[in-house]
């Protein structure tokens, strides 16, 4: 039996990545010890899948971020420049991840130390906590891609590259350490040499295959078999209607106009609109207006079981966040992407890529984009095709259970 840590941002979304809270779960299953550390927010969640919960009071995850200022009063370049650096922040703000490695150095103290940290891919304290205990760290959500040459780089890019490692240097001198699980070239990242596991495939990286460095690991993922009854609210929709999920995921929930533009293209398209506004709460009075902008069939929910709910979908429309893109993906569900910011634009691309769906602006959207791509999606029966092939591609690969012997040939 071997000790994992599995060490994630406070958020929901980041217990996901595609199967990360299942890796842990599969782990447990094949008798391992494992404990999963974050702050207390997202505890009641990982209790509830049967992990084991160590709340600490950092892990080096700004959030909430600051409000962000008005970017219509900026150059365009001062705009994006702030942009990346408030990204930055998120993820590598100094005194935030200096105090999250005190708190992890200290958890390996009075609980004992682990053989492995699993680490979801934007948690820099847990690679430099695995670092300064001499552990096996392994990523969990993200390829292992090689940097990129200063000379296919944005000055942006360039310059809050020289930002992070400077950030990264003056940390691992903090602690006496190398860095040895970031990457060396202009724009560090984590980066474990020997594991990193992505819920995907490698058709879905098609366009980055010069980039993927061979530690990467593809499992895929496959829909748990259903051990409990769909909710109510479900079961009270004829079973011939087909649904239309409209989701933003934990983050951002307050574009309210995104909620109703994409349930009145549903509703249009013959869809039962399943709005789902996330976890966040937002005002009563905006949520009534949000009610009353919505066609008479929604169903307007904070939170709906994609396990059970899933298999009655037929469209979804989203954010382009991982783990809501994983779960379209494997239950054979076209999709319509509308990215945000940070990696949902990735993932709104290869969506489009792999011809399961499209990716859509938010200039796209003003302008009527997500009727016109409902009832293309709808008439197009190849798409349907496509997205039960590629679902049946990542079953395939073995997905969580797939993950957790991997997790074991590190040791």
């Amino acid at each position: 039996m071997a000790r994992y840590w599995f060490i994630s941002a406070p958020l929901h979304g980041h217990l996901d990545w595609g199967g990360f809270l299942k890796t842990a779960q599969a782990l447990q299953q094949r008798d391992h010890e494992v404990l999963w550390l974050s702050e207390a927010p997202i505890g009641a969640a990982v209790v509830a899948a049967g992990v084991p919960f160590l709340p600490i009071t950092r892990t080096g995850w700004l959030w909430p971020p600051p409000p962000a200022p008005d970017l219509s009063t900026l150059a365009p370049q001062q705009a994006v420049m702030l942009r990346y650096r408030r990204a930055l922040d998120t993820w590598l703000s100094e005194d935030l991840v200096g105090e999250a490695v005190g708190v992890l150095l200290e958890a390996a103290r009075t609980h004992g130390a682990p053989d492995v940290i699993v680490t979801d891919p934007f948690l820099s304290a847990a690679a430099l906590a695995a670092e300064s205990l001499g552990v096996t760290l392994a990523v969990c959500g993200w390829p292992a891609q090689r940097e990129l040459n200063d000379e296919f780089l944005f000055p942006v890019q360039k310059s809050l590259g020289q930002e992070s490692r400077g950030r990264i240097d003056r940390l691992c001198a903090r602690y006496g350490l190398r860095g040895t699980y970031f990457a060396e070239g202009p724009t560090p990242s984590i980066l474990s040499p020997r594991l990193h596991i992505c819920y995907f495939n490698d058709e879905w990286y098609q366009a980055d295959r010069e980039t993927i460095l061979p530690q990467t690991l593809y499992v895929g993922g496959a829909p748990r078999p259903l051990t409990e009854p769909p909710p109510a609210w479900l079961t009270a929709i004829p079973a011939e209607q087909p649904l239309a999920l409209i989701t933003l995921g934990s983050v951002f929930t307050g574009d309210l106009g995104f909620f109703s533009w994409a349930a009145q293209a549903a509703a249009r398209t013959g869809y039962v609109p399943v709005v789902v506004i996330g976890r966040n709460p937002i005002a009563p009075e905006k949520k009534a207006e949000l009610k009353a902008a919505l066609p008479p069939q929604t169903r307007l929910l904070n939170w709906v079981p994609f396990e059970l709910v899933l298999p009655r979908v037929r469209l979804i429309v989203h954010h382009g966040g991982m783990g809501t893109t994983h779960a379209a993906v494997i239950h054979g569900i076209p999709q319509m992407a509308v990215p945000h910011a940070a990696d949902q634009r990735g993932n709104a691309r290869r969506i489009a890529q792999a011809k399961v769906g499209l990716n859509l602006t938010a200039h796209d959207v003003k302008h009527g984009a997500l009727l016109q791509g409902a009832k293309a999606l709808t008439a197009d029966v190849r798409v349907q095709e496509t997205a039960w092939r590629l679902a049946a591609d990542f079953a395939a690969l073995g997905g969580a259970a797939r993950a957790a012997e991997a997790l074991e040939a590190l040791l």
